[in-house]
């Protein structure tokens, strides 16, 4: 429980890091973006007044260099100047290649006259010429240079946590992997001993009906033990009976659960529908999700299995009327290491999912549940 706290924790904080970083450049930007764009106007209005001092100097008077320079040293603020019927008389850098194209001249006018007040130069007799102009490809740069960064912040953020994500799930394959193997190595041994005992017994002509039930247990062990080989490699799927896979789960179940836990069985025992599956890893889960439900109700109560079906899938619901599971707990309850036993290692539900969606490409889910009243945990498998 801890560990996957502290991995969200890790990912929250990644987010958390990328939206200060990505607001901090943007509202620093922003005020320099603001500073450069007052600029930008200051220069436009200078450009407006040597434009007025040049069309109304007397032609015998010199033109003065300070007022020339100002004209002629705007080389990256597009400029549109409108005489008084809106009529364009003079432009500055704009696209040279489309510059004689009217329809372009009047597209840049109207992206001027959204972004800018026109600013007005008065003539004698109440004359005037009007200059619109646009941002600078320089302001327009450093405009969207934040949000271009948050992209890519956003980006490393996602990139690195795909790749920390794979990683994990990798290694979690290998503990997994190595787990069952060395469980399924270590089991050998005793069980071999166990059902050469079995022998003797049956060859001494013990209680018969004792050594029966020892030889299931073994079995029983026998099951266990090949269901841990089986994870980490491709396990087998036959075509099997889904309903008789659930009666023979349940039966087992019932046998060595308390006389207090009711199975309700919603569904017809003696109807068919093949599906490929494998048989013992498929009861290793209906197992997992009823022990479950049984420690969730404390050994008292009703556990349902409902069975629906459409055209492709097979829906099996597993309810329980148990202490319910907090909507936040849906997904992290199939973690490894997620538990709400004092004993146990949180590996159940997760063993459970990695059955059902990796080996046999299905789904597995809490559909719903209720704190105080129970759970349903849906299953749902491929035809």
């Amino acid at each position: 429980m801890k560990i996957i706290f502290l991995k969200l924790n890790s990912k929250l904080f990644l987010f958390i890091l990328a939206i200060i970083l990505g607001s901090i450049s943007l509202f620093y930007t922003n005020k320099l973006v603001k500073k450069l764009s007052a600029e930008e106007r200051k220069k436009i209005i200078l450009w407006a007044e040597a434009y007025k001092e040049i069309q109304t100097v007397d032609l015998n008077q010199e033109i003065s260099l300070v007022v020339f320079n100002m004209i002629y040293e705007n080389k990256t603020i597009p400029v549109i100047l409108l005489g008084e019927d809106e009529k364009i008389i003079g432009h500055s850098n704009l696209d040279s290649l489309k510059s004689e194209d009217e329809n372009y001249l009047k597209e840049q006018l109207s992206i001027m006259k959204e972004q800018h007040e026109p600013i007005v130069i008065d003539y004698y007799q109440g004359h005037h010429n009007y200059i619109y102009y646009k941002d600078s490809f320089l302001l327009t740069q450093l405009f969207y240079y934040p949000y271009i960064q948050l992209g890519l912040i956003l980006l490393f953020i996602t990139v690195s946590y795909f790749a920390f994500r794979n990683a994990q799930n990798a290694e979690e394959n290998q503990v997994w992997v190595g787990m069952s193997k060395e469980t399924a190595h270590q089991l050998g041994t005793p069980i071999s001993s166990l059902l050469a005992w079995v022998e003797l017994l049956k060859m001494k002509n013990e209680d018969t009906s004792l050594v029966k039930e020892v030889e299931k247990d073994v079995q029983r062990l026998e099951t266990i033990t090949e269901r841990f080989s089986k994870i980490g490699s491709s396990p087998i799927l036959k075509k099997a009976n889904i309903y008789e896979i659930l009666e023979n789960s349940i039966l087992y179940l019932k046998l060595r659960s308390s006389n207090h836990i009711i199975y309700d069985y919603q569904f017809t025992k003696n109807k068919t529908i093949e599906i490929p599956i494998n048989i013992a890893l498929f009861e290793w889960v209906i197992e997992n999700l009823c022990k479950n439900a049984i420690d969730a109700m404390s050994n008292s109560g009703k556990i349902s299995i409902l069975v629906t079906e459409n055209i492709n899938n097979i829906f099996i619901d597993i309810s329980d009327t148990g202490k319910g599971i907090p909507k936040r707990n849906f997904k992290t309850v199939f973690k490894p290491g997620f538990t709400t036993k004092k004993r146990g290692w949180g590996l159940g539900l997760s063993l459970a999912k990695r059955i059902i969606e990796i080996y046999h490409e299905g789904k597995i889910f809490v559909k719903n549940s209720e704190l105080g009243k129970g759970t349903t945990f849906r299953i749902i498998l491929k035809k």
